[in-house]
């Protein structure tokens, strides 16, 4: 598939639903990947007649960021684009992590849209980046909720998140830049090797085209049997409870406690989330930390990230609080 406006339009249009003048905003580094992005949701809302803005973050961690993000949102200006610089603030910068980044940037994003009534924001990962997610969380131990790696649309605080780059690689993206004449500009993080994602980055580019084949066969099979997993831990699930509520869900403790160990904590993790209202749910070693002490005689009652889990004769409760 060739990376232009009108497949692009194509595509968007075959796998999302929109309103009729969509308003969308689109999260922009200034990197390649956004601002292939920035302009092939441009041309889409410019068909569909609808509203579109560039959200450009000033992370704060590196010396030049704001420098960076004026910078950006000139350039845009030039090509009439309309964009927003929202800043971090200083006090949720100490880490100065990928992850704490990550969480500063999608907050500051939705809150955006929330408040200026922006319901999709648009994102640029695409399959390069899939597969270093890949890669990433199967060195973590994740499961096949982890491996399936992202979504192409997802939730975030109320706002919904697409990522329609997914089935494009970085080279295409490149290609479309070079050939639509876009600056741009590489983010110098992507380089440092004190983290882990620019490890496998750098890893995938020095390895031969077998590996990566073999790389990509492993992906394509776990997002093939993925749903099929899913599906069999909703079904245990529903199988065995007994009572749901907003506050607790009620389970068979027998039933729970003698399956498998995969099933056990996928099925714990799942009671969490819809607890929590929250898509990340307690470590997989805490998670299996419950289910060692479920199979003990004198199981009673264990905490896991505010979760409180109970034994009650034949049942298991798991609750927001001690009920």
């Amino acid at each position: 598939m060739k990376l232009t406006n009108k497949e692009f339009i194509k595509n968007i249009e075959k796998k999302y639903t929109f309103e009729k003048k969509p308003s969308v905003a689109v999260a922009v580094s200034g990197g390649p990947d956004s601002m292939s992005l920035l302009f092939l949701v441009n041309a889409f809302i410019k068909y569909k007649k609808g509203k579109l803005i560039a959200l450009i973050v000033d992370h704060r961690i590196r010396k030049n960021s704001k420098k960076e993000a004026k910078f950006i949102s000139a350039y845009l200006d030039k090509n009439n684009i309309n964009s927003q610089i929202l800043t971090v603030n200083k006090n949720k910068v100490s880490k100065k992590s990928m992850n704490e980044a990550r969480n500063n940037r999608y907050n500051l994003l939705t809150d955006f849209c929330i408040k200026n009534n922006f319901l999709h924001l648009f994102v640029a990962h695409h399959k390069d980046d899939n597969l270093e997610t890949f890669l990433n969380r199967k060195i973590a131990g994740s499961d096949f909720y982890g491996l399936k790696s992202m979504s192409e649309q997802s939730f975030f605080n109320r706002v919904n998140i697409i990522r329609p780059l997914l089935d494009f690689s970085k080279e295409m993206l490149l290609e479309y830049n070079k050939k639509n004449k876009i600056e741009y500009f590489n983010d110098p993080s992507n380089f440092n090797l004190d983290y882990t994602r620019p490890i496998i980055r750098n890893f995938l580019k020095k390895s031969d085209q077998k590996t990566i084949k073999e790389i990509n066969k492993d992906f394509e099979n776990i997002l093939f049997y993925s749903p099929y997993f899913i599906q069999m831990i909703l079904e245990t699930l529903l199988n065995n409870i007994v009572h749901v509520d907003n506050k607790q869900v009620v389970v068979r403790f027998n039933n729970i406690k003698n399956l498998n160990e995969i099933i056990s904590e996928n099925i714990i993790r799942r009671i969490y989330q819809f607890l929590f209202y929250r898509s990340n749910a307690p470590r997989s070693k805490k998670t299996r930390i419950l289910i060692s002490e479920m199979k003990k005689l004198n199981f009673n009652i264990f905490n896991i990230k505010g979760m409180i889990v109970k034994k009650n004769d034949d049942f298991l409760t798991f609750s927001r609080k001690s009920v």
